[in-house]
Parts: C-alpha cells; sequence; structure tokens
C-alpha cells in the first residue's frame, strides 16, 4: 500500500495527477479520509497516445456530489474486481468488452417509453455503470446495470416528467418488459444493482419498488458501506423488491 501511495505523490508532483479541490470540503464535513487523485491534463496526453479516451471534464471544476458520486461507482466496481480474480469464480466483463462497436458511451444508453397511471412518458437511460457476469462453467451471461444513489434524487414525485427514482424503476422494468436487453445487448438476463448512502434510503427504494406491478426481481439495493466492507460481494445479502434476501451471483 506504502508503494502505491509514493507512487500516485510522484505522479501528482510531476503533474500527471491531480488532487481534486472538491475533496477538502468533503475533509472537513467527514473527517480524514484518503487522498483522492485524478487524472490531470498531463496524464490525459500521456495515455492518449495509447488510444485511451482523454477526460471529458475539468478537475478545476469538480463538483463535491459529482466526486462522490464517481467514488461510490469505483468502490462498486472494485468490489466485483476483487471478488471475481481467481479462476473458479465468474469472469467479470466490462463496458469495453461488451459493446458492440467499443464505444460504450454510445452503446450502453437508451431510450424507453415508461408508463404510470394515465401517464406516459419517453425517458433515456444512462446507467452509472454496465458490466456482466460470465459462468466458468457453461460461459453464460449475466449483465448488471449499476445505478450509485447519492440520496439526492426524490423517490417518487407527482409527474413522470419529473426526475424521480420511480421513473427509474419503471424505465427498466420497461426495458425487461420490451425485451430492449435482448434486442440490444444480446442478454437473456439482466439485473440492476442500486447502491445508496445508508439503510433508511435502502429501506426507502425497497418500499417504493415493492409498489411496482410487476418487476420487483430487477432490483437488489444495499449501501455503499456494505459494499465496502465486504469481503466477498458475491456472497453480500443484497435486499431484493420484494424485502427479501438475495446474492448477486448464484453460484
Amino acid at each position: 500500500m506504502q508503494q502505491v501511495l509514493r507512487r500516485l505523490q510522484r505522479l501528482f508532483h510531476h503533474a500527471y495527477l491531480d488532487r481534486p479541490r472538491a475533496q477538502i470540503r468533503l475533509f472537513a464535513e467527514d473527517g480524514s479520509r484518503p487522498l483522492v487523485y485524478a487524472l490531470a491534463s498531463k496524464g490525459a496526453r500521456a495515455i492518449a497516445a495509447s488510444g485511451h479516451r482523454r477526460p471529458r471534464y475539468d478537475n478545476r471544476n469538480l463538483k463535491q456530489l459529482y466526486m462522490q458520486h464517481t467514488l461510490q461507482v469505483s468502490d462498486v466496481m472494485v468490489a466485483f474486481t476483487r471478488a471475481t480474480k481467481n479462476a473458479d469464480t465468474p469472469r467479470l466483463l466490462l463496458e469495453e468488452d461488451l459493446a458492440p462497436d467499443k464505444s460504450p458511451s454510445k452503446a450502453f444508453q437508451w431510450g424507453v417509453t415508461v408508463k404510470h397511471k394515465d401517464e406516459s412518458k419517453r425517458v433515456g437511460i444512462f446507467p452509472d455503470r454496465i458490466f456482466a457476469l460470465e459462468s466458468p462453467d457453461n460461459s453464460e451471461r449475466v449483465f448488471y446495470f449499476v445505478e450509485a444513489d447519492q440520496a439526492t434524487m426524490p423517490i417518487v414525485r407527482r409527474s413522470l416528467n419529473l426526475s424521480s427514482i420511480w421513473r427509474k424503476l419503471l424505465a427498466y422494468e420497461a426495458t425487461w418488459s420490451q425485451k430492449i436487453h435482448e434486442s440490444r445487448f444480446g442478454a437473456k438476463r439482466f439485473r440492476v444493482l442500486i447502491v445508496t448512502t445508508s439503510q433508511e434510503r435502502v429501506d426507502h427504494l425497497v418500499a417504493a419498488c415493492s409498489k411496482m406491478p410487476r418487476g420487483h426481481g430487477l432490483f437488489l439495493f444495499t449501501t455503499v458501506d456494505e459494499v465496502r466492507d465486504t469481503s466477498n460481494v458475491l456472497t453480500l445479502p443484497w435486499h431484493t423488491g420484494s424485502n427479501k434476501s438475495e446474492r448477486v451471483w448464484a453460484a
């Protein structure tokens, strides 16, 4: 760990990495935390020569909420990377492995029409991250759409014209019922992993999901602390939309 920290410090002092100022307020609110490093312009130019895409954001104007959201998504992906490193575990496939045209930003966003009571609304879906787990026995794949919830979006609002968790749940249910996952990704199964900030928020999300007419089985809920603290995210019990306990991968 110390060797990694020394490398990060050297890359920072040589201007390949930044330390976003957005974390200063975070430290003030939540106490001491490990430093957050971000790719700097010089670092972006260095890896661009190898065919990597340059970041589209400016670290100087990075907002605290965006940084926290990005770290939350990273915590999820680190947990699954660690849990799938052995030969007897499912194989982890990332967006660059799954995108049909090798352009994940375009491949993994789509539109769907959602309906609720007398309302109908066309909405876009752009998951925070997409990955798949592939069985080592029969190569069967399950797709996972990650949604990192910072508890800032209202769960229910008076109209589908307004963003809400409820509208997001309906959009994923419509994706499933209209078989968009099959036609677009060639996936027979998918789950939506919603990782949020507290157990209280999990309870509210599960309660909302339980009111859906169908599609409860698509969704799994947990907190980011549970993801960080577990030794194996594949054995972690997640909450289902019907308030039961289930693992993300059935061995």
